[in-house]
């Protein structure tokens, strides 16, 4: 399935996943129905703008490591894969922790060896407005800027390994954010200037450690990003499917991981991944 919803209904129950886009002007987002639960394939999330949305809560969660469950502990794992697992390790939110270019190793040498010891970038983003910086491997690039909601981006270094890159981070987290106003992005509808990540880069550059200055770059141009947002709401309401499970709205726009609904509701699919939830869009 690859469904083109401009002239049908849907109304299928899955686990919810974080969305996958394709850049563009707008960005295309796509939502993954688990062939679990239907046959396999995905729906353009686009093609149901001006639509009405219905989200129901079952009340049971699919846990990352694929088993139902009737709670998850954080971040969509349960008690024992948030604990046992190398995908919520603590390199992961912090990536100068990560020590797997050492050969030492958190959870999951093979794991760990394979996802931390290769090329990562170090990037500067427009979001709401505000200059962020971040850490992500090279192949999740321009995803990481589209998943957070980020309207340029810019790489400011390209480092061997997860390590070197959170170290990078840090120096520059003195200077700059490294954290998404989530409300001010949702706010924001003006495209922000993507030059002004530029003037950033040359004020930041000096700040990295001498010791990685070799991995500094000024050979990229800023990437500017346009979401397929109608308009952009004044004040937000977030939908909280536990305290509301049911709900029923006209989606005007997505944006980073975002859906966002008339009436200022807006709702994260990143952050309730692993929710059964039946969706209806008529």
């Amino acid at each position: 399935m690859n469904s083109n919803l401009t002239n049908s209904t849907m109304d299928l129950t899955f686990p919810l996943q974080k969305m996958r886009a394709e850049n563009g002007e707008p960005i295309t987002y796509f939502h993954l129905v688990d062939r679990a639960f239907h046959d396999s394939g995905e729906f353009v999330v686009n093609d149901a703008l001006h639509r009405k949305h219905t989200l129901e809560f079952e009340g049971r969660y699919r846990c990352f490591c694929g088993e139902l469950k009737n709670r998850v502990y954080q971040r969509n794992f349960c008690y024992d894969c948030f604990f046992k697992l190398p995908q919520a390790s603590q390199s992961i939110f912090k990536p100068e922790l990560s020590q797997a270019h050492l050969g030492i190793y958190e959870r999951d040498a093979e794991w760990e060896q394979k996802v931390h010891v290769q090329p990562h970038f170090v990037y500067l983003a427009m979001t709401g407005g505000e200059v962020k910086v971040g850490v992500t491997r090279s192949n999740q690039i321009p995803t990481r800027w589209i998943d957070q909601g980020a309207t340029a981006g810019l790489i400011i270094a390209e480092a061997p390994h997860r390590h070197a890159a959170g170290v990078i981070e840090v120096a520059l987290k003195a200077r700059v954010n490294d954290k998404t106003n989530w409300r001010r992005m949702l706010t924001t509808g003006s495209q922000d200037d993507a030059s002004v990540l530029l003037d950033k880069r040359a004020e930041l550059l000096p700040l990295i450690p001498e010791d990685h200055q070799l991995y500094s770059t000024v050979e990229y141009e800023p990437l500017s990003l346009v979401f397929p947002v109608e308009a952009y709401p004044t004040k937000i309401k977030s939908l909280n499917l536990e305290k509301t499970p049911q709900f029923s709205g006209v989606l005007i726009g997505v944006k980073g991981q975002y859906l966002i609904f008339e009436d200022g509701v807006v709702f994260n699919i990143r952050s309730n991944e692993g929710k059964i939830v039946r969706w209806r869009i008529d």
